[in-house]
């Protein structure tokens, strides 16, 4: 009966490491979040995005710099392991991040990787009755 048991659990791990989705060492899928635009104050460019576990993303935030724009995605950024952070040239290595606030024209990246299947909501802080919404989608 141990045999059998230890049979069992090691076609187990063959069989889900077979599934696995993601692939970090290929090139991260860019994604991109632009608030604000010449139309209006009030634009994002997208409003879900979705993502797999496992892979790798860059995820490029950028303000035309018309409001404060302050993204609160806390549950999201809790079920991502953080690569690195880049702004104006400077890397910033931090496993935590709360929020984002855009007090002028300006760009994030975030490098990263999705650790939990789930729905994630975002918004602009103070901005959500005007549509500054949106979903990450981590399947």
């Amino acid at each position: 009966m141990k045999n059998f048991l230890k049979f069992l659990c090691i076609i187990v791990f063959i069989s889900s490491a077979t599934h696995a989705k993601g692939d970090l060492a290929i090139r991260a899928k860019k994604l991109e979040l632009k608030l604000g635009s010449e139309k209006s104050d009030y634009d994002m460019s997208q409003k879900v995005f979705e993502m797999e576990t496992g892979k790798a993303y860059r995820l490029e935030i950028s303000s035309m710099g018309f409001k404060e724009y302050e993204i609160e995605a806390e549950d999201f950024f809790r079920n991502i392991w953080i690569r690195n952070i880049e702004v104006a040239g400077i890397e910033i290595d931090t496993p935590v991040i709360e929020e984002i606030e855009f007090e002028r024209e300006g760009e994030i990246e975030i490098k990263f990787v999705p650790i939990r299947p789930g729905e994630y909501d975002f918004e602009i802080e103070g901005l959500q009755s005007k549509g500054m919404v949106g979903k990450f989608i981590v399947k």
